[in-house]
């Protein structure tokens, strides 16, 4: 590196004289203007001193990957898409003329003093500032971008959000034009309108993001109209590939997932400054492995393509012969249609040449054809397959479903440790550094009311001996009218039952090897209340299907999976499932976690398994049928809304008790304490203890 620090060049003394008294007289100003002002003035000035200057002499004009800008210490990490990027005042692909020498790209090595590094920070955080000079030959087009986001904005933006964002964006850049030079497309555009048209691999629609036709953009209208149509689509693919192309809640009211939405300021920046704008654009997909590992498996559905299913259509069979005097090469109208569903070049070929022989062979090798490289009428029947198109479909909606789920599903702090539950797979995994520790079978609720809802929680604790709280809907639907018919059978069955003060029931089980949630209950508090537990009745395990419950989760070995929790939040406690075992008994014990682990409850029917390949299972509460339903009728809908589904009320009226029922409680039928939100996750109030039952205990590590 150069040292600049003596034997300056007259060019640089001149500046630093500059600088001085720049700083002098903007000393003795601070009282006139306002001191933000004043230290952007100063801090632009430090900035502009810091770059080194290229000699007079034959020194090419920079280019845009000469500087880089140290922006790691003020970019959000959410909006950090990038390590680095390239502050440009023209576009990274506009060629840079000999009289341009002035405007050539310019950015800022690392700061050599702090004034520099507050000017880094203002830049990332206020894109408003103007940071691109417009070339002369796209003023009228920034004009006319002026006028239009001015006037008529909502047009092409109409979430607000949205558009604020996209206003202040043009603004800092004085309205100069991002996706043309001189009228014509630059590198970046290209990129994102190479991502939009493949928006297909992923499982969206790349007709919900229109491209502009910037060939036909003559006039400074048109193009400013193209800007503006081209990120908006860009905008619409961010934000629908990272949260989904409908919100969870237009499916059920049994769907609960943290928020994720895109910041359309961060977007803007994000893959404006990027080096490959389709990679940034990209980076909104979910980046989950499985998630990946589904788009592999829609592309090898596809014919490795991301285009919809086009029918091949009957013919004699084609191949290629392969010989250095004679190849034989046959030609067929079916073929232009065969090289796009497999992703061959040169789509209008009708040559069935050793490209294409190669891709067919590669299909029937994945899907377990003979593999011969011949498009032979049992190849043609495979494409054209029905099934293959209910696959592709079921494929599509649950890699939807993965841009519902948090972009972390684990937590950092303890290896990014978490548990996710596949309900149609009845599966329950503990991961731990991106593997698999442990797994179990489950048993989950059944379909229609009792569906176990979707979600992503904490658990907290875990208890050893629960009691259990009946839900109300068990209580008001099946325990009252029971009895009705037999005012005995609560205490047959050995539940207690007690009025709370606003009249309504409530029915306990005390803890013991025939407690209904067996001997250890997992707590992640949530507002449908469901938990996993464990079982005393195991013989549902055995079954294929095991949709049984009224919500809850069954686990088959509670001994274990607590084991390895415990085992991921107090590595040094060395948990066993025997120590877990030694814990049962007939009081309530409490185990904390330091750490929460996020439970991510799932509904995936079609996954990848070890080996790679696809997995498929029954749709057992229609998830997927709907989906289907609303994405292929959603005309003139916005399926990103949020719909409002009433929550079911766990307070009921004074109930009518049969003659003959016992309370067990000690007052005229009335029992003071916690809701029953508290008596099952726990609250301000401990739960009282059941009569000859020892009080709870917590043990807190």
């Amino acid at each position: 590196m150069r040292d600049y620090s003596n034997g300056r060049s007259g060019f640089d003394r001149v500046l630093m004289a500059v600088a001085a008294t720049f700083l002098t007289v903007s000393a003795s100003a601070a009282f006139a203007q306002p001191t933000s002002s004043l230290r952007d003035s100063v801090s632009e000035l430090a900035i502009d001193a810091a770059v080194p200057r290229p000699e007079p002499a034959d020194v090419p004009p920079p280019t845009a990957g000469d500087f880089k800008i140290d922006t790691t210490a003020s970019v959000p990490a959410d909006a950090a898409k990038a390590t680095e990027k390239t502050v440009e005042s023209k576009p990274a692909d506009a060629p840079v003329k000999k009289d341009e020498t002035a405007t050539a790209p310019v950015t800022t090595p690392v700061p050599a003093a702090e004034p520099a590094k507050e000017q880094a920070k203002e830049t990332t955080k206020d894109i408003a500032k103007p940071a691109t000079t417009v070339a002369s030959a796209d003023q009228p087009v920034a004009d006319k971008l002026r006028e239009m986001l001015g006037a008529k904005s909502a047009r092409y933006f109409d979430r607000k959000g949205e558009r604020a964002a996209v206003e202040k964006f043009y603004t800092g850049r004085d309205y100069a034009p991002l996706w043309t030079q001189g009228g014509t497309p630059t590198t970046a555009a290209k990129g994102v309108m190479a991502r939009l048209k493949d928006a297909g691999a992923d499982g969206l629609s790349a007709a919900d993001y229109p491209l502009p036709d910037f060939a036909a953009a003559t006039s400074p209208d048109a193009l400013a109209e193209a800007e503006l149509k081209l990120t908006a689509s860009m905008l619409d693919y961010a934000r629908q590939a990272q949260s989904g192309r409908m919100h969870w809640s237009q499916i059920s009211g049994d769907i609960a997932f943290p928020e994720h939405p895109i910041d359309p300021t961060e977007v803007l920046v994000n893959v404006s400054t990027a080096r490959n704008t389709s990679i940034a654009l990209d980076s909104y997909n979910p980046p989950h492995k499985a998630y990946q590992e589904l788009k592999k498996k829609l592309a090898e559905l596809r014919g490795e393509t991301g285009l919809p299913v086009q029918p091949i259509g009957e013919g004699p069979a084609l191949k290629f012969v392969k010989s250095k005097k004679n190849p034989v090469v046959m030609e067929d109208p079916r073929v232009p249609l065969l090289r796009a569903r497999l992703n061959v070049e040169n789509p209008d070929d009708t040559k069935y040449d050793a490209a294409v022989a190669e891709a067919v062979r590669k299909f029937q090798a994945s899907n377990e054809l003979k593999v011969s490289g011949v498009l032979d009428d049992a190849t043609v029947r495979a494409m054209n397959s029905p099934k293959r198109d209910r696959q592709i479909d079921t494929v599509i909606v649950n890699m939807e479903r993965w841009r519902w789920l948090p972009r972390q599903l684990g937590a950092a702090s303890i290896g990014n440790a978490y548990v996710i539950l596949n309900i149609p797979d009845y599966t329950l995994k503990v991961m731990h550094n991106d593997a698999q520790v442990w797994t179990t079978r489950v048993v989950t609720g059944k379909p229609g009311q009792h569906a176990t809802p979707l979600m992503t929680e904490t658990m907290k604790y875990i208890t050893v001996n629960p009691t259990w709280n009946v839900p109300p809907s068990i209580i008001y639907n099946e325990y009252l009218p029971a009895l009705q018919q037999d005012p005995t059978v609560l205490q047959r069955m050995g539940l207690k039952l007690t009025r709370n003060p606003d009249g309504s029931i409530h029915i306990a089980q005390p803890p013991g090897e025939a407690n209904a949630l067996g001997r250890i209950r997992f707590n992640f508090p949530n507002k449908f209340l469901v938990y996993q537990h464990d079982t005393p009745d195991k013989n549902l395990f055995a079954r294929d299907e095991r949709a049984f419950s009224h919500g809850c989760m069954r686990v088959q070995n509670p001994d274990q999976y607590a084991a390895t929790l415990l085992n991921l939040t107090m590595p040094g406690e060395r948990y066993t499932p025997e120590k877990i075992r030694g814990m049962y008994g007939h009081s309530e014990i409490d185990l904390k976690f330091p750490t929460p682990i996020p439970v991510n409850i799932t509904y995936q029917t079609a996954f990848a398994d070890d080996a790679g390949k696809l997995q498929l299972r029954k749709d057992v509460y229609g998830r997927d049928a709907q989906m289907l339903a609303i994405l292929r009728n959603a005309k003139g809908k916005d399926l990103e809304s949020v719909v409002a589904h009433s929550q079911p009320s766990y307070s009921r009226p004074r109930a009518d008790i049969p003659q003959g029922v016992a309370f067990n409680d000690n007052g005229p039928g009335f029992s003071s304490g916690p809701s029953f939100f508290e008596r099952l996750f726990g609250g301000p109030t401990p739960p009282p203890a059941a009569p000859g039952q020892r009080p709870r205990r917590t043990v807190t590590r």
